[in-house]
């Protein structure tokens, strides 16, 4: 096989990347990941050049990975600041590195591209090989998905951390079902909360790609941009990328819609994968109690019985989600360091941060706002 990266992920044909995939996460569709070096939210001023890792047999794409080498560590959510202090304090370069990963997406999925194990072991190698001609520190792989465990050696250093999920654990049905598995004060504390953005006026309604307006797309955007304003930071996705998922991906654009009197207030950005949905992104231009939960979780939640879908990912971080049914799931990322001394030093650290990552999860599955089975009868004390 040969290895052969690319700067523009249009110059792969679409349909030989997608082939590589089932099709269910739609972060690593070709659409997707094009239609952000496309609409201007991958740049390398921002860290982000594209460095396509890829495979073929002739002409035949046999293998791919989504990969770029990166300036700083913005966008990736396995952080990784430490280690870049510790290189420069030894005179060393940390970046540039190459990373395998969706830009912007702490979303677990496939990353090595391939139809069999050895094809992902192999793109996994490739990815080293990458790192290595370059010059550059290191290679990562983040938020990849458990069948490709496999095809990294004892060289790459493995990395845990923490999100919520929610899945359907109980085939329920609808939003009454999920509340009733939840122990009573968590059941109360959730229809408190979503009878109190009721008052306030604020009527929430689905909007699917297909059917999105360019009033509604520009509407999400604005709030995406406030969002990432009021906390300092720079809003990568632009229009133009919403406009593209629209067009290109409407069955995976979801978007939520927080409306008063037919004003849209608030929005809540999620994708659909076939079995999934993902949360991604929220803004307000009101402050209404309780309607950052309607829009970002309840509203998944209900969307996610509606469509029999088993899985909501509504985003990194948060433990006050556990308190809205979403429990601790493990993530996972591997890491290659050229240095073999840092290599070695970090492998202990790994190690430890495993540990600890593993004993917080568990701590936190003790912590399950929904019904212990030794109460899962016990009559409801007042229905809600």
């Amino acid at each position: 096989m040969e290895l052969r990266t690319f700067e523009r992920l249009d110059d792969i044909p679409a349909a030989q990347w997608d082939a590589l995939h089932d099709g269910a996460n739609p972060f690593v569709h070709h659409a997707f990941l094009a239609g952000l070096e496309r609409h201007g939210c991958i740049r390398p001023e921002w860290g982000w050049t594209p460095r396509h890792c890829t495979l073929w047999d002739a002409d035949r794409l046999v293998a791919a990975a989504p990969a770029y080498e990166k300036e700083n560590s913005h966008g990736e959510f396995v952080f990784d600041h430490a280690w870049a202090r510790a290189y420069a304090q030894h005179g060393l370069d940390y970046f540039p590195k190459t990373l395998c990963a969706v830009p912007y997406s702490p979303v677990t999925g496939p990353r090595l591209l391939a139809r069999d194990a050895a094809g992902r072991a192999a793109l996994a190698g490739a990815l080293v090989q990458t790192a290595e001609d370059a010059g550059n520190s290191s290679a990562h792989v983040n938020f990849h998905a458990d069948v490709e465990c496999d095809a990294f050696d004892e060289q790459w250093l493995e990395r845990l951390d923490v999100q919520y999920h929610w899945t359907n654990a109980g085939d329920w049905r609808d939003f009454d079902d999920f509340l009733t598995a939840l122990d009573h004060k968590h059941r109360k504390n959730i229809r408190q909360e979503r009878a109190r953005v009721a008052r306030e006026g604020v009527v929430l309604r689905v909007v699917e790609g297909r059917d999105a307006t360019e009033a509604e797309l520009a509407a999400m955007h604005e709030f995406y941009v406030g969002t990432f304003a009021e906390y300092g930071n720079h809003p990568a996705l632009t229009l133009g990328f919403l406009r593209h998922l629209a067009s290109q991906m409407p069955e995976s654009l979801v978007i939520v819609l927080a409306e008063r009197a037919g004003t849209p207030v608030a929005g809540a950005l999620c994708l659909r994968g076939n079995d999934t949905l993902y949360g991604r992104y929220w803004g307000a231009s009101e402050r209404v109690p309780g309607l950052h939960f309607e829009a970002c979780y309840y509203q998944g939640i209900e969307y996610a019985l509606a469509h029999g879908l088993s899985r909501f990912e509504p985003g990194a971080q948060g433990e006050h989600k556990l308190a809205r049914g979403f429990l601790p799931a493990i993530v996972r990322s591997r890491h290659w360091l050229a240095e073999p001394a840092f290599r070695d030093a970090l492998r202990g650290w790994c190690a430890q941060e495993r540990r600890h990552v593993l004993q917080h999860a568990q701590m936190l599955a003790q912590r399950s706002p929904f019904k212990r089975a030794d109460d899962a009868a016990a009559p409801d004390p007042a229905a809600g």
